[in-house]
């Protein structure tokens, strides 16, 4: 991408910023909820994107003076002081080109926003179940380090104290935009403890991760939604208490079924069966864009297909493998406590590296 080019496109988009800056401010705007928040949310996704076009600028003005300086200058010191800021300047300068190339790849709209995810036991058994609670554990580390806040919606509890299925959100910024990565099939390699011989069996745990949908994303109509009231049910469908508090919704046009019994207001109930189900219609939608992108990029990477097997957690050679970029690392301890960043960020550079090759080929399709 050459200098102009750069130019061009970060001017382009520092104009587009200003509007938005103006219409954030205006009253009819303010009055519209739906149109405010989504360019709140424009807004925020370009401030990146100007500050580096404006520190990009600064080293553009810093070069060229120093290029005059040197063109000019008759005092030998001064040009050697001269052509050693033009060299630091432009190295500078590749370096923020190679940023801006980064930022200017095209966003996940979604990214910025909070994340539910649903892990739930698969192949395995009592032992897959136990899986998936270790699972619910390296995540909720995980969001602890990042300073993110986890509230538990829907779980149900295995015999040994794991988890069949366990639904939490995940309120921190750009949350959604780490934690996709984390979708598909997570298999285990360890004995375990109903093992009575020692051999080492395989489980598996399925994880599910979508943005949260906040009520201007989707209008979900009274009409279109079932529900019952009913009393919170524990392992084995036992009655807990006799209030009814718990919240069953069905979303009729897609049969989606939602259910919440933690809190023990049926408000506070209906508020997180609804969050739940707004999120899951919208993500009907939201996988399909993401289903054709990944087929138009070929990418192997945050697809959201829960049905991939993406990683593999060996407990005795303390091993663990993301079969997407071929990742293998030997620190099972401190991924399953939460250090998930190394693998987080291999992923993230993966998949920039298959949108530079697409965007390089339009631009190349572009030049011709």
């Amino acid at each position: 991408m050459t200098e102009q080019i750069i130019l061009n496109k970060l001017s382009g988009i520092k104009e587009k910023f200003d509007t938005i800056e103006k219409q954030l401010s205006d009253q009819e705007v303010i009055k519209d909820q739906k149109k405010f928040v989504q360019l709140n949310r424009e807004y925020h996704n370009l401030q990146p994107i100007v500050k580096a076009y404006e520190e990009y600028k600064n080293i553009l003005n810093q070069l060229q003076s120093a290029k005059e300086i040197l063109r000019e200058e008759s005092d030998e010191e001064m040009k050697q002081m001269a052509k050693e800021e033009i060299e630091e300047l432009t190295k500078k300068k590749a370096e923020m080109e190679e940023e801006i190339r980064v930022l200017l790849l095209p966003k996940d709209p979604e990214d910025s926003k909070n994340a539910i995810v649903e892990i739930r036991a698969g192949t395995g058994g009592e032992e897959a179940a136990l899986f998936a609670a270790d699972l619910f554990r390296m995540y909720s580390k995980f969001c602890e380090k990042k300073g993110w806040k986890i509230e538990v919606t829907r779980f149900t509890e295995s015999d040994m104290g794991g988890y069949k299925e366990i639904i939490f959100n995940v309120k921190g910024d750009g949350a959604y935009g780490i934690l996709k990565f984390e979708s598909g099939v997570h298999r285990v390699q360890r004995i375990p403890v109903t093992e009575s011989q020692g051999r080492i069996h395989t489980s598996a745990a399925s994880v599910a991760v979508f943005p949260e949908a906040d009520e201007f994303d989707i209008e979900l109509k009274p009409e279109d939604i079932k529900k019952e009231i009913t009393t919170s049910r524990g392992p084995g469908g036992q009655s807990v208490n006799t209030t009814y508090s718990a919240v069953r919704l069905t979303h009729i046009p897609t049969g989606i079924v939602v259910y919440c019994q933690n809190e023990r207001s049926q408000l506070k109930n209906l508020d997180c069966a609804m969050k739940e189900l707004r999120a899951r219609v919208y993500n009907l939608e939201y996988q399909k864009r993401m289903q054709e992108l990944a087929a138009k990029r070929k990418t192997m990477v945050s697809t959201g297909d829960r049905s991939a097997k993406i990683r593999t957690y060996n407990f005795p050679q303390s091993r663990v493998t993301d079969h997407r970029i071929n990742l293998t690392l030997y620190n099972l301890n401190e991924i399953l406590n939460g250090d998930l960043d190394p693998i987080i960020e291999q992923l993230q550079i993966a998949e920039n590296a298959e949108k530079l090759k697409v965007l390089e080929k339009e631009e190349s399709a572009i030049s011709k």
